[in-house]
């Protein structure tokens, strides 16, 4: 058998490491945020209620990542641990298994598709265009969300083992096929047919398919750290199952509660008017232009800590978390300036009217307020989810997002006053940074004796 050789993880400087991991990330998650707006903006060009529609459909899209993304920080910790500990057979395992567990998650999401898209709706209005727009959409990303379960899998194997790059040309393709086809499917453009909100959903399921089955080839073709076979898919190794989930269900947890909170937050908002809930799914668009950067730093950390820690390499793990932290914490300062300075231009990209202009400008400064502590935490999140301890982010999740954010949420509501709402996020916010931090620390010590 050939002798493998030592993995970059663990011989390259820690800042070059970095920006080579999670470069690439970055950029495919820009494109991805680059998506998300473009899409909301084309549906908004249908009517306000559209983009209401989409809004209240978020919550399930965010479930299923949920589901694909925990999984994958499950497949991601034991792969690249794995890889580091030089246990190849625990690695290949750790990814035929993760395959296995992506198909049984797409399963589940098309049954919930099948029965539950319009009830789903809803219970969030009852207003028949909203209803209808929001039934269609969520029914068909739902029921064909396949090749979003095997899009998220077959990057993370590709970050899992280093090869970041080749994970940002699978999702910027997906993206950028899903930008193109936006428009032509929404409003019948070169013959296809005049698609409306529908068209908007089969656009994102086209890219993200084609996304996967790029995935599927880059894995096949150019990443020897990993051995994948239908025979390895079905051979079922029930311990590598668990320890994928042992990671990865608190990580599914943790963004599953924010579909919990996108919820009941429409819930609040659209007691005010359907255009304070078409402003909150606004603002959700154009911060993801910060947060998925963000999120792509933290994909390309994950595995750097990971894989160190398997091979117990303590300063190197110590320099990852300092430069990793700062830049996250840049990144997300900018986010704040723009916020503050431009919300007017931000929300004009959405057909903004009068109303949603009075209700977002100061909703966006409010909620522009938050970015550096959340950059601060989804860093310090990092090193729980490499070091297996994903149940810290899990309970700082809850903190935020149940604890805090939707009685303070609620309570505000009870004024009258849209504004005040917003507030709530601040609060949960600084909560969630003090909780981060005491965390952190906690950890780095268990992490500095381990490796003493």
């Amino acid at each position: 058998m050939a002798v493998r050789k030592e993995n970059r993880m663990g011989v390259l400087p820690v800042k070059q490491l970095i920006v080579l991991m999670s470069l690439p990330m970055m950029i495919s998650m820009l494109v991805q945020a680059l998506y998300n707006v473009v899409d909301s903006i084309f549906v908004s060009q249908i009517n306000e209620n559209a983009l209401t529609a989409v809004t209240l459909a978020f919550p399930m899209q965010n479930l299923m990542i949920a589901v694909g993304s925990g999984t994958g920080v499950g497949i991601n910790a034991l792969l690249s641990r794995s890889l580091g500990e030089k246990r190849y057979d625990r690695s290949d395992a750790a990814a035929n298994m993760g395959i296995l567990l992506t198909f049984f998650s797409y399963i589940l999401f098309l049954i919930i598709g099948i029965l539950f898209s319009r009830s789903f709706i809803m219970t969030q209005t009852g207003e028949k265009e909203i209803l209808e727009y929001g039934a269609v959409y969520l029914r068909i990303v739902s029921c064909l969300s396949i090749g979003l379960f095997f899009q998220m899998t077959f990057e993370r194997l590709l970050q899992s083992t280093g090869r970041s790059f080749y994970s940002m040309v699978s999702q910027a393709t997906g993206a950028i096929i899903n930008i193109i086809f936006d428009p032509i499917l929404i409003f019948g453009l070169f013959g296809f047919p005049k698609m409306g909100v529908a068209g908007a959903a089969l656009a994102t399921i086209f890219g993200q398919s084609v996304a996967a089955l790029l995935g599927l080839f880059l894995n096949l073709k150019y990443n020897s750290d990993i051995s994948l076979s239908i025979k390895k898919v079905l051979n079922i190794d029930g311990s590598v199952i668990k320890e994928i989930y042992m990671v990865g269900i608190p990580s599914i947890l943790m963004i599953s509660i924010g579909s919990v909170m996108t919820y009941l937050i429409n819930r609040i908002l659209i007691v005010f008017s359907t255009t304070a809930a078409a402003v909150f799914g606004a603002y959700f668009k154009l911060q993801s232009f910060f947060f998925m950067p963000v999120f792509g730093l933290n994909n390309g950390v994950i595995p750097v800590l990971a894989y160190n820690y398997g091979a117990r390499k303590k300063e190197r793990i110590k320099e990852t978390l300092k430069f990793s932290i700062t830049l996250a914490v840049c990144i997300m300062l900018t986010g704040t300036i723009i916020f503050e300075l431009f919300p007017d231009r931000l929300l004009g990209f959405f057909n903004a009217s009068e109303e949603m202009l009075a209700i977002g400008i100061p909703a966006l400064r409010i909620l522009g307020l938050i970015f550096p502590f959340a950059g601060a935490c989804i860093a310090m999140g990092s090193i729980f989810q490499a070091f297996s301890e994903s149940i810290y982010s899990l309970i700082i999740s809850v903190g935020r997002q149940l604890v805090l954010l939707i009685p303070a949420a609620w309570l505000l509501s009870l004024t009258g006053v849209v504004d005040n709402v917003w507030w709530a996020f601040p609060i949960a916010e600084i909560g969630s940074f003090i909780l981060s931090t005491v965390f952190f620390r906690r950890l780095m010590k268990k992490v500095s004796a381990e490796l003493s």
